[in-house]
């Protein structure tokens, strides 16, 4: 007996891209540098010294990519902005170039019936911003306020569909912290101000949107893995819920009115021997607290967290990796994304949600025949979009799927190594092909289901 997936009626069925990774045209067309130009070009940052300076040239070939969309049959298209082309210097004065290149593609989408969803920052800020402290500046998040309304008011006649940040967490914490994400910062302090100033400049964009594109929905995307104690000891509970404070709750919880996490802040404060929750002024909460249509979910694997502790002050493991992993090294769990929708729909009563990545990296490339069989991909996209819809069907209003990507590109701090498209590309040539599960994914959007 088959198992049958329906999907509600109105279910939008799309893909998602990124600005950096698909765009090239790095100077072109008065673009100004981001930091993930500058961070790319930096001798031992970027696997195999890889660039995006052209990536997949969509900036000249998009409306062969839109063409490619709507032969897949895509609902929808979720893309990024890239501020610097837009606002070269971050604020001031505006590219015309660059606003036309995306009215020209919103106006291709349109035309071939996609709808487009436009997420306004996917982690390119503009170098010059960086260059005055960036994200850990509040400057940045008023610059970001200007950045929105030049782009809002441009293209909120057509655009109804707003994403503020992807990924905020990623931009604070890999970005601030760790260090392999642009702008390769690695300090305490500056990770909570570039945090706090992220989720401030949502808030502040929240109504410039609504302003400026009447009848939109706008709201803010975030990467939530499912995350659980390797063990029931208490170290490992404990580290567990601070990485649950510092990568989940830190952001989803004063975007629904409370405060930061008692015990991320604790933490956050030890570790930079000083006080760290200052950059919080008057009113700041209230702003981060704007009213939401909907939140993005960008959900990839599970995690199994182990307290760093000597192995004789530990429990023994009791949670092991259960299923295949994907050559990102990530344990394919499609259950967690089950417990994901149902804990942001259930703690935090979101009226909205969208998954707004979901994917996985197979280096599966054309065979003789010029045929792309990446039959692992299309069984990583099957079960968890079964698991989405068994979520549907326990109260959750999960309202669209954006598989993660469109088509392979660069994949951030590994460069062109990886491969998460449903669509190949030659970066070579630049030919695209649809891959087997492309044409899989065809048929789930034909029938609404699988």
């Amino acid at each position: 007996m088959t198992n049958k997936f329906q999907f509600p009626k109105n279910f939008i069925w799309g893909a998602a891209t990124a600005s950096y990774q698909i765009e090239g045209a790095w100077q072109e067309d008065g673009k100004g540098e981001s930091i993930w130009d500058r961070f790319s070009h930096t001798p031992g940052k970027i696997l195999n010294g890889d660039t995006g300076d052209t990536a997949n040239d969509h900036y000249h070939r998009y409306g062969e990519d839109v063409a490619l969309m709507k032969e897949i049959g895509l609902q929808a298209y979720r893309f990024s902005i890239s501020w610097p082309r837009i606002l070269p210097l971050g604020r001031g004065q505006v590219n015309q170039a660059g606003l036309d290149f995306y009215s020209r593609l919103v106006d291709e989408l349109l035309g071939a019936g996609i709808t487009p969803f436009v997420t306004l920052y996917h982690w390119d800020l503009p170098q010059a911003l960086q260059d005055e402290g960036g994200w850990p500046q509040r400057s940045t998040a008023e610059a970001f306020v200007e950045y929105t309304e030049a782009i809002t008011a441009h293209l909120g006649d057509r655009v109804k569909n707003w994403m503020t940040h992807n990924e905020p967490a990623v931009a604070a914490i890999l970005g601030h912290l760790e260090g392999n994400h642009a702008p390769g910062v690695k300090n305490v302090v500056q990770t909570v101000r570039a945090a706090h100033h992220l989720l401030l400049s949502h808030g502040w964009a929240m109504p410039v949107i609504c302003r400026n594109s009447p009848g939109a929905e706008a709201g803010i995307v975030l990467n939530v893995n499912h995350s659980i104690p390797a063990s029931p000891s208490k170290v490992d509970r404990d580290a567990c819920r601070l990485g649950d404070g510092m990568w989940v709750r830190w952001f989803l919880d004063p975007l629904h009115g409370r405060q930061y996490p008692a015990d991320a802040a604790a933490y956050y404060q030890q570790e930079a021997g000083k006080d760290v929750m200052d950059v919080v002024q008057p009113g700041d909460f209230e702003a981060i607290a704007a009213p939401m249509d909907f939140v993005g979910l960008n959900y990839y694997l599970r995690q199994i967290v182990r307290a760093e502790v000597p192995e004789e002050e530990n429990l023994p493991v009791t949670v092991e990796t259960q299923g295949e992993r994907t050559e990102m090294d990530w344990e394919i769990y499609p259950e967690g994304l089950y417990y994901t929708l149902s804990r942001l729909r259930y703690e935090y009563q979101i009226p909205k949600l969208y998954v707004t990545e979901n994917g996985a990296s197979y280096s599966t490339g054309p065979d003789a025949d010029g045929r792309v069989r990446d039959v692992k991909r299309t069984q990583y996209l099957r079960d968890h979009f079964a698991a989405a819809q068994r979520a549907i069907e326990a109260g959750v209003p999960l309202a669209g799927y954006f598989v993660w990507s469109l088509m392979d590109n660069f994949e951030w701090g590994y460069g062109y190594s990886q491969r998460f498209g449903i669509i190949w590309n030659d970066y070579e040539t630049q030919q695209r092909i649809l891959k087997d599960s492309a044409l899989w994914y065809q048929g789930v959007i034909k029938n609404n289901g699988f």
